[in-house]
């Protein structure tokens, strides 16, 4: 997918414009730029589009609102998102990957560190569409298909976000084993993959709420990790 990937860069900025035109042409990539969240929307709504750049800081609509927009879009929500922010406060940072961001760079930012992410967004999502998988796991009332690439809770589809049902996977297929957030990481993401255990946190109390009752099955082991619990 390398070679032919589309990403779309929503970055007001024309220096950091001009900056990502001249390191990502050098991977092949084609680069479709956007300098306004409306812009950018309205070229997802007619093109094909394999990886998305955006900005938090945008004139109109920002960037988190517009990334609650894709993200709650069943067309668009597979397209992996890399935030890329000046600010990088915690807050900010969560507030991203809760809405269902795939990850993220702080400005000033490397190109060659940019790059790298870019590459492993496009891996894991060629990976989760070419992969065969046959596997179904339950537990309780909650129930996934790996093969369908959908989760329900008590035979009613779950809205899942892409992280969420990554980790509702690793841990039906591994009940009751504990887990610490760098091993829950390494698992959905990859090793390496820089992010919080305040983050990590965040997503699990995510997905905690879409399960509702069937949440608590997700247990907290205190100093450790998490695991899920067995349904009796």
């Amino acid at each position: 997918m390398g070679s032919k990937a589309v990403i779309l860069t929503i970055e007001d900025d024309p220096e950091i414009q001009e900056l990502l035109s001249i390191s990502l042409a050098r991977e092949g990539w084609k680069l479709v730029q956007s300098r306004t969240g409306e812009e950018g929307f309205d070229y997802l709504k007619k093109h094909q589009v394999n990886c998305i750049l955006l900005d938090i800081m945008l004139p109109g609509m920002d960037g988190l609102r517009l990334l609650k927009k894709i993200k709650e879009n069943d067309k668009y929500r597979g397209i992996p998102v890399i935030m890329t922010t000046a600010r990088g406060e915690e807050s900010d940072i969560i507030t991203g990957l809760e809405l269902g961001a795939d990850d993220y760079v702080v400005k000033p930012y490397s190109p060659k560190v940019l790059i790298a992410r870019i590459r492993a967004s496009l891996r894991r999502q060629e990976e989760n569409g070419s992969a065969v998988k046959t596997q179904v796991w339950q537990q309780g009332g909650i129930r996934l298909d790996a093969d369908r690439h959908a989760a329900f809770l008590d035979d009613k589809p779950l809205d899942l976000f892409a992280t969420e049902f990554a980790l509702l996977q690793h841990f039906l297929s591994h009940p009751d084993m504990v887990f610490t957030r760098s091993q829950i990481i390494s698992a959905i993401k990859g090793p390496d993959y820089p992010v919080t255990d305040r983050s990590v946190d965040v997503q699990i109390l995510g997905l905690r709420k879409k399960l509702a009752e069937a949440g608590e099955m997700i247990e907290t082991v205190r100093g450790v990790g998490y695991r899920l619990r067995t349904a009796e």
